[in-house]
């Protein structure tokens, strides 16, 4: 899953500065005139569009709380100057690198080390939600299976009274160096110490309930606020509640994706609702009040007179509420559809048959027609 930090290397509280400075160094790496690797142009448009959401102050309270597609559903383009290309990207660079050829000199890293720091995974929980607690919001407890710290060995990954030990085979270096002769000469060559995998020290006695790796995988419960407005597959970041960081890393995030239940009545579409009604003949005509069901419940609406076949009516503010402003919604828009009727009582028949001649209708001429003739006759 995307995260806009992590492709900028940055702490979720980092500074605007902090932010540029990431960006800037990343960009040197990733810029297609000079790294040369398949992807590239790909992760160089990805960091332009998380500079350019993390160095946005709105944008990046939006993302803080709702993700990318709490971005879209606020309104930002997300497609950031990134997303066309490089041609348009000559000013920023400008100011950044003093132009594209400004690139040289780049040196590489090195290897991970092993005891840094790392930075726990990002966790996705898929969660189904009612239509109406989508449009206006809950409180949901969600239960789920993270890594956390193993409590009996404080995360050390040794059995009580055990400590880690140096490396025997790498010295604590947690590299290894082999020579290997040939005709051309010997060559050195240097890997990663398949005894301690890197970390420079053993455990003699791994803890029984961690089986020495420091983590357990363990099941948490925690409730969420789900804000008013969340559509299908909206994303809620919850900070802090993914898998345990390492060496004192923090944790991942906690993703929780929206899915929401479809409505026998109602249909959505951004912030608006849609319904359907049927009316008479007659109350298409000379117009009526009728009861609607709306989200927030039964509500009278006027069908004017002389309302066509899926005309609209639209009920202000009964909509959906806005995301990032929830004290705004959408509207209700009602689709009319005239319903002609199939059985008709004796006295409906007479009446419409009265309106029918009235209206000049063919068959009323006929009929009168037939009668002038037979006074004739």
């Amino acid at each position: 899953m995307t995260d806009y930090y992590d492709i900028l290397g940055v702490s979720k509280d980092a500074s605007k500065d902090e932010i540029k400075s990431a960006f800037r160094k990343k960009a040197r790496e990733l810029h297609p005139d000079v790294n040369k690797a398949p992807d590239a142009e790909e992760k160089f448009k990805e960091l332009g569009k998380a500079y350019e959401t993390l160095s946005d102050d709105n944008k990046r309270a939006t993302y803080d709380r709702y993700g990318e597609d709490g971005l879209k559903n606020a309104g930002f383009d997300t497609g950031g100057p990134f997303a066309g290309g490089f041609g348009d990207l000559n000013d920023i660079f400008e100011s950044f690198f003093g132009g594209f050829g400004g690139f040289g000199g780049f040196g590489f890293g090195g290897r991970p080390d092993p005891n840094a720091p790392q930075r726990g995974d990002d966790l996705r929980y898929d969660l189904q939600l009612k239509f109406e607690d989508a449009a206006f919001g809950i409180n949901k407890e969600i239960c789920f299976d993270h890594l956390e710290v193993c409590q009996d060995c404080n995360g050390t990954g040794a059995e009580n009274g055990s400590e880690k030990k140096t490396c025997p085979q790498c010295g604590g270096s947690g590299q290894v160096k082999t020579v290997a002769r040939t005709p051309l000469g010997s060559f050195a060559q240097i890997t990663t110490c398949p005894h301690c995998h890197g970390a420079g020290q053993v455990i003699d006695k791994p803890c029984k309930t961690c089986q020495g790796q420091g983590l357990i995988n363990a099941e948490k419960k925690i409730e969420i606020k789900i804000p008013a407005g969340v559509d299908n597959m909206s994303k809620i970041r919850v900070s802090g509640e993914g898998d345990c960081g390492t060496n004192g890393g923090p944790n991942g995030d906690l993703f929780v994706v929206i899915h929401v239940e479809p409505s026998e009545y109602f249909k959505r579409d951004g912030i608006n609702i849609f319904t359907e009604c049927e009316i008479s003949p007659a109350q298409a005509v000379l117009g009526d009040i009728i009861t609607i069901k709306t989200l927030d419940g039964e509500k009278d609406v006027e069908i004017p007179a002389g309302i066509q076949h899926e005309n609209i009516v639209k009920i202000k503010g009964a909509g959906v509420p806005i995301l990032t402003k929830p004290s705004q919604r959408g509207d209700h828009i009602v689709i009319v559809k005239i319903k002609i009727p199939t059985k008709l009582t004796e006295e409906e028949k007479n009446l419409y048959t009265r309106l029918y001649e009235i209206n000049g209708g063919k068959k009323a001429q006929k009929s009168i027609m037939s009668k002038v003739k037979g006074v004739f006759k």
